[in-house]
């Protein structure tokens, strides 16, 4: 997109290179019913009950847990977009001034694999919630050639909406949290009056160490976003408040995630196999009134579109990073064949849609918190970023450092990657240090970011080589 004209049409065109500050005309408050739109999903419903039956926490405990997840995860959101704004690239792109043109493809292909599964899980979540008001309205039971019709249907919609790109992601997010919204607001009147509460309150307090857990196992679904967060910030100008980008992150996450985390521990009480459901949607159904569980499953559908539209069109960006020499919406298509493949074999073929989910959150947030720690170090440091010297992957780009690697960041990057899976305990591995208290309480994320942080700030770092003609970055760097 190389005019101002472009920039305003509904098709975005726009790759990698940073966005000149002519066309950077997007305002803060944008951000906000983006980040509302990254949550829509019924899945916080589930693991809020799994905070009540799982973790043995109750009503207050649950609470807690609801309110510092989004402060701590899309906190970390809200900082890292700041490199958006700074550079106008997205946050895979910006990587390479980080890790060196060779060394940014290690992180870059581990998130970008790590998106995969993100968005298999949405999709699944997607096909599942068509299928449920198919049951409903109109008697169809799931079958197997039913479940790979829905599945298409739906990935074939994430596409035309990533593929269009920002313009419109940002006018289907807004209607869709003032939509989300409004019928949130329906199921929360109806649980208030239908609650046995002296149920709900009567319970008695769970652990401190299972209130710790039940943080990190919701905070790690903020975490997929930080390397996105840039991605929607890049047309921000350069003056734009740093403040308002953490707050309309924390505050949009935040305005979901609490309740929809409450009215999942409170569904729980009543029904405490809602936390081991075998999908994550058809319980809606049978505890909700039709009235009221079909246009929410409706809507439902529709965060799960647009949590997934948004999750693909930052999976383009990253493809394109890696070097996939094709047009931004052709990158997206590779993702969306991904989904299709991983989601029917999560459908028809995995035993256990929960455990698969909390297993692939748990690795995830490990895999994202490796780059957070270092490129958040990186980002304290550096004020400016070389458009040039991005987009130039060869020798005489200035991020180019030795052989194409930035040793320093590549060493925090795999020793914390390395440490914080030995802290990680899933379905089906199990590290050594799993058992020690990080490990208990699901604070493998955690630590890995920490150890990426303090490892990277206190090696010795190497200056990017300013390119003839070109603008070099205003960069605080110590000589090796």
């Amino acid at each position: 997109m190389s005019t101002t004209a472009e920039n305003e049409g509904a098709l975005e065109t726009r790759g990698l290179e940073p966005v000149p500050d002519s066309e950077r005309t997007g305002r803060t408050r944008e951000l906000f019913p983006t980040w509302v739109a990254a949550n829509i999903s019924v899945l916080l419903l589930t693991m809020g009950a799994g905070l009540i039956v799982t973790n043995g926490l109750n009503f207050w405990q649950a609470l807690v847990v609801a309110l510092v997840s989004p402060v701590l995860s899309y906190g970390l959101v809200g900082l890292i977009s700041i490199a958006g704004k700074r550079g106008g690239s997205p946050g895979m792109t910006l990587s390479r001034a980080v890790f060196g043109q060779r060394g940014n493809l290690f992180p870059g292909a581990l998130i970008w694999i790590a998106r995969w599964g993100w968005e298999t899980i949405n999709a699944v979540t997607g096909a599942y919630a068509i299928i449920v008001v198919l049951d409903i309205c109109f008697g169809v039971k799931s079958s197997t050639w039913l479940t790979v019709v829905t599945l298409v249907a739906f990935v074939a919609c994430t596409f035309v909406i990533s593929g269009l790109g920002r313009k419109v992601l940002h006018i289907c997010n807004t209607w869709a949290t003032y939509l989300f919204g409004a019928f949130s607001v329906l199921v929360l009147i109806y649980l208030i009056a239908n609650t046995a509460w002296s149920d709900v309150f009567s319970r008695p307090a769970g652990s401190t160490a299972a209130m710790v857990a039940g943080v990190g196992v919701i905070a790690a679904g903020g975490i997929s976003w930080v390397p996105t967060g840039p991605d929607f910030t890049r047309y921000l100008p350069r003056t734009a408040s740093s403040k308002a980008l953490v707050g309309n992150a924390v505050g949009g996450a935040g305005i979901v995630v609490v309740p929809m985390v409450l009215m999942g521990a409170v569904m729980a009480v009543s029904t405490p196999s809602l936390s081991k459901a075998t999908d994550p949607v058809s319980f809606l159904g049978q505890l909700l009134p039709t009235w009221i569980a079909v246009p929410y499953l409706v809507m439902a559908l529709i965060g799960m579109l647009l949590i997934n539209s948004m999750s693909m069109y930052s999976a383009g960006f990253t493809a394109m990073t890696l070097g996939i020499k094709v047009p931004r919406t052709w990158a997206v298509s590779i993702n969306a064949i991904i989904s299709l493949i991983f989601g029917y074999l999560l459908m028809n073929v995995a035993s256990s849609f929960m455990g698969s989910f909390i297993s692939f959150l748990t690795l995830l947030a490990v895999a994202f918190s490796a780059w957070i720690g270092v490129f958040g170090i990186d980002m304290l440091r550096r004020t400016t970023y070389d458009g040039e010297a991005l987009m130039d992957t060869k020798r005489t780009s200035a991020y180019w450092y030795k052989a194409g690697f930035a040793w320093q960041a590549m060493t925090a990057w795999a020793v914390a990657l390395v440490m914080g899976l030995l802290f990680t305990k899933v379905d089906w591995f199990s590290g050594p240090l799993a058992t020690s208290w990080v490990g208990r309480n699901g604070l493998g994320w955690l630590a890995t970011i920490l150890i990426a942080a303090v490892l990277y700030a206190v090696l010795p770092r190497t200056p990017a080589v300013e390119t003839p003609g070109g603008k070099g970055d205003d960069t605080e760097l110590v000589s090796a």
